[in-house]
């Protein structure tokens, strides 16, 4: 009889997960809470699917921080290259933009997920929806909430794929952690990775310039400036540049309850170079204009250098809160809003193939590990590679001898 895998969660772990395991020769049976399959894939593919990113294999294993070593083996069996070829077998191109990110030529999820989906029923792997997991009987069965009640299940294997818990909407909620804490599994604290932050705005300022673009500046923080855009929210700040802070933001203000960081506003011109042109001809004109057009801000800047107080009036001082705004961060958004998780299950807990090593034969992928990175293909990246290793290793496992 042939060895049954059941896999709980059908995003993009557990699909990958699913068809490693069917190659492997396993029946294999996807289960997920939702109506329908990978909704956190398809909303991530409505501004562009990016799948993963061009740079040097080197580079983009360091983009995982801490967890790289427990990560790096699946990233080299699985890397960009392979995951390129991978979506070209669905019969869907791939682009590599200017910034080195890699994308569907058709820019969405939905062709691929429809394409995938087909190929793994054509394979043989079955589905069923409207499923909760909620841990395991006493008897060691797995426990499910659906639509006519309790069920229970005894695969012979079970890889668990049910993501983090950002955007819990589209179905990775976090429940899962309150199952594995019963069975006495380490789960490190989830929260908000990738997110924006609590600013306390004037009400003025958040009424106005709610929605308006920081466009073309640079923040600074714990001693590391990079440059990008952001947007100002009625409550805070979110956008690229800020998400690619915000796991030291995240855990400053955990740590202290707040955090400063400094933005420029001007960050193609040199201090100087902006003094001088503030201290140049103002004659009549209001500070608001002359910083608009001295020193080409636009109104939200001009209000932003506001909301840290009066302005000085001697030109250098001027140039230097210019370049150097601080902005007080009081709390990341809370995980509802945020792009991806960190934290989850600890990797001390893990054997090297992903097995837990309190409950032999099951196997745990993607965002539900201790794990994060920042935007720009390395999530999806990572949560492909994790579910095909989880799934070679459950393959592994069935394997005698």
């Amino acid at each position: 009889m042939t060895a049954q895998a059941l896999v709980i969660g059908g995003g993009p772990s557990g699909l990958m997960a699913a068809e490693t395991l069917v190659a492997s020769g396993l029946h294999v049976r996807v289960i997920d809470r939702m109506p329908s399959l990978a909704r956190k894939f398809l909303l991530a593919g409505r501004g562009g699917l990016n799948l993963t990113h061009s740079e040097p294999l080197e580079r983009l294993l360091e983009r995982y921080g801490p967890a790289r070593p427990r990560l790096e083996r699946a990233l080299r069996d699985f890397p960009p290259d392979r995951l390129v070829r991978w979506c070209e077998d669905l019969e869907l191109e791939t682009f590599v933009g200017s910034s080195g990110r890699v994308f569907p030529k058709t820019l969405k999820a939905s062709p691929l997920l429809r394409a995938w989906l087909r190929r793994l029923e054509a394979q043989g792997a079955s589905f069923a929806l409207r499923r909760r997991w909620t841990g395991w009987s006493d008897d060691g069965a797995l426990t499910f909430e659906g639509p006519e009640g309790g069920e229970t299940a005894r695969p012979d294997v079970v890889v668990l794929a049910l993501g983090g818990a950002s955007w819990p909407r589209l179905g990775a909620d976090g429940a899962w952690t309150g199952a594995l804490e019963a069975a006495g599994v380490a789960v490190a604290p989830l929260a908000p990775a990738n997110c924006g932050f609590r600013v306390g705005w004037s009400s003025f300022f958040a009424e106005r310039f709610a929605g308006q673009p920081l466009k073309r500046i640079a923040l600074t923080f714990d001693g590391e400036t990079r440059r990008g855009e952001a947007l100002v929210t009625g409550d805070g700040i979110e956008g690229g540049l800020v998400y690619a802070f915000s796991a030291p933001l995240r855990d400053a203000i955990a740590r202290d309850g707040s955090a400063t960081a400094a933005l420029d506003l001007r960050p193609d011109l040199a201090e100087a170079d902006l003094a001088a042109r503030i201290g140049a001809g103002r004659g009549d004109r209001s500070l608001s204009t002359h910083l608009r057009k001295a020193a080409g801000l636009p109104p939200v800047c001009v209000a932003l250098l506001r909301e840290g107080g009066d302005l000085p009036r001697e030109p250098d001082a001027l140039a230097r809160r210019i370049k150097a705004t601080p902005l007080q961060l009081v709390a990341p958004q809370g995980l509802a809003r945020a792009i991806s998780t960190a934290g989850g299950v600890r990797f001390d807990e893990l054997d090297e193939r992903f097995m837990l090593t309190r409950r032999p034969g099951v196997f745990v992928a993607g965002e539900m590990l201790d794990w994060e990175a920042p935007t720009g293909g390395y999530l999806l990246q990572a949560c492909f590679a994790t579910g095909r290793a989880a799934a070679e290793g459950a393959a592994a496992w069935m394997r005698p001898g």
